[in-house]
């Protein structure tokens, strides 16, 4: 089955309305609006409704192509869109330097697209959608249909149900009907989901990462996401006065709670800074309410996160490997974990984990930490001789005692 790319999800550039859906013909899908309307007073910020109606869009393509309405969607449409995620590949962006498709390197990356990257052992984006993609859609329509269906807008069934023999036998045999179920029950079609360990750049690599960074900026931005723990989003949203080199400290505004939150940062960070900031003098705003970050060329615009992951990209490509901005603050929580002197509790609070939970995750042991540990154990093995040879067999008057004489 193939389903058009019609539609798309737009930026809108307002505060109150960030993003809207608009179908094939260019109408706004006014049942969407009205979800992220909700979103929007449930204090969800726009980064989450960006990543909602993602997942609307697929849905509605999917609607499209079979020409079902969407609040005509029954439970064998839902069965199905979760079969199609399953198996169905993700489509490719069209380059505008290269309409034809004749990107250069884009071949090899899909013909890799699923594999072990040699040098940091990830697993790079398959052709497909990953599990935690199709989990998350299935919920984010889940909760769409709920509101509409609250809302007296939708079907009065929601296509997306909930599973009910996920633990065998008839869920919750004893609740009272009169009150709402609470826990316990996933999404019917909702895949299973392997909890991905966090990962670590080794100081060696990040080493060899940073050596490749191609500006001050560039080695200012990776030296407080790797000592601070921010998220790439939280550091690229400070501005000048966010920046206090005295008492080494940054001001962020966390992705969840919209909090303000200083966070210590090494002196090496700040050096950078002022050095970047030294070569955009007199060529960016200066103001305290300015942006920290702009881009080196002409015209001078605020630095977006599409443009500093592909400043990443392009010191990744240099080495052959596939870390992500994000890799840099699972690397600053695991030098903070593993440092004896610095409590769990602090580490928390830097991370902005809302759980203990959460921040304990750092303290498994490191992959690569296990592999050279094992294959130490083997070095050591070898190194003791060859194992003891078998025992001879055994003794023809013993198995006549045990088996008997005709057995034998």
């Amino acid at each position: 089955m193939v389903v058009p790319r019609g539609g798309s999800l737009e930026a809108t550039g307002d505060l109150f309305e960030p993003y809207r859906l608009v179908d094939e013909g260019g109408a706004v899908v006014g049942s969407a609006v009205a979800f992220f309307a909700e979103l929007a007073a449930c204090g969800r910020p726009s980064t989450t409704q960006r990543s909602y109606g993602m997942d609307l869009l697929r849905w509605f393509r999917f609607l499209w192509s079979i020409g079902v309405g969407w609040d005509e969607a029954t439970r064998a449409e839902a069965r199905d869109f979760c079969r199609w995620l399953q198996v169905a590949g993700k489509p490719v962006a069209v380059h505008w330097r290269y309409p034809d498709g004749g990107a250069p390197g884009v071949g090899a990356a899909r013909a890799d697209a699923g594999t072990p990257n040699p040098v940091t052992g990830k697993r790079s984006p398959g052709q497909g959608y990953d599990p935690a993609t199709v989990a998350h859609c299935e919920s984010v329509l889940r909760g769409f249909y709920d509101f509409h269906l609250e809302a007296g807008t939708g079907p009065m069934v929601n296509p997306f149900a909930l599973s009910r023999h996920r633990h065998g036998g008839r869920a919750h045999p004893h609740h009272n009907p009169m009150d709402p179920f609470l826990g316990g029950r996933v999404g019917r079609y909702r895949p299973k989901v392997v909890q991905r360990v966090p990962r670590c750049i080794p100081d060696q690599s990040f080493d060899k990462l940073f050596a490749q960074l191609g500006s001050h900026r560039d080695r200012a931005l990776v030296a407080f996401w790797v000592s601070t723990g921010a998220r790439a989003s939280e550091l690229l949203g400070a501005t000048v006065a966010d920046v206090d080199p005295g008492q080494q400290l940054i001001t962020v505004i966390r992705k969840g709670t919209r909090a303000l939150q200083q966070l210590p940062a090494s002196p090496d960070a700040f050096v950078w800074l002022r050095l970047y900031q030294a070569q955009m003098q007199d060529l960016a705003p200066a103001g305290r309410d300015q942006p920290l970050w702009w881009t080196l060329r002409r015209p001078f615009r605020s630095l977006t996160y599409d443009a500093a992951r592909l400043m990443f990209n392009r010191a990744n490509a240099t080495l052959g490997s596939n870390w992500s901005l994000h890799d840099l603050r699972h690397t600053a929580a695991y030098r903070m974990a593993r440092d004896p002197q610095v409590p769990l509790n602090d580490v928390q609070w830097v991370m902005g984990h809302a759980h203990l939970s959460t921040t304990q995750r750092y303290l498994n042991p490191l992959t690569q930490d296990v592999i050279e540990s094992v294959l130490a154990f083997h070095a050591r093995r070898r190194e003791h001789g060859p194992a003891a040879p078998p025992a001879g067999p055994y003794r023809v008057e013993s198995l006549r005692v045990l088996f008997g004489k005709d057995a034998l």
